[in-house]
């Protein structure tokens, strides 16, 4: 598995961290070792030329996600097949804003973040509100997982 991260943010991220995590959620979703993901770090104005090229939207978002090969996740008897999962792209700046107001560290918040995108990249949405319950419990219970990993590693 190739999990690239890229930091043109200025921002400094733990990108260790972020590539634990990667590695973890898609153990957890039984993708392939042999899947790829891009995650980019980029400044709010990368963001926002972004955010308007391909959502239309004004302002710098706090992650995109641009799937490749639409892989879904898998299950312990059949793993998603090797591919090119496709790019998160997170803007730290947008993060760091949403911490401060959800009372959390931005590390936290680029977890969230990174997870939900992957979820995205997976196929995973919440534009309607079941969908939305499935995508947000998962993302829960891929953090807490990757949490409970973390502490159990330090000890």
């Amino acid at each position: 598995m190739t999990i690239e991260i890229t930091n043109e943010s200025g921002f400094v991220v733990d990108e260790a961290k972020l590539l634990r995590l990667t590695e973890h959620n898609l153990a957890q979703l039984h993708v392939s070792p042999d899947a790829d993901v891009a995650i980019l770090i980029v400044d709010e104005g990368a963001m926002e030329a972004l955010h308007v090229q391909w959502m239309d939207e004004p302002g710098p978002t706090d992650v995109l996600s641009f799937p490749m090969d639409e892989l879904r996740p898998g299950t312990a008897d059949m793993p998603t097949p090797a591919g090119l999962l496709g790019d998160i792209v997170l803007c730290p700046q947008v993060a760091e804003t949403q911490a401060e107001q959800a009372g959390h560290s931005t590390l936290d918040e680029l977890m969230l973040l990174t997870t939900h995108g992957l979820l995205h990249l997976l196929g995973f949405d919440h534009a309607e509100p079941d969908e939305e319950r499935e995508m947000f419990g998962l993302q829960r219970d891929l953090l807490l997982s990757f949490h409970t990993a973390e502490r159990r590693n330090r000890s």
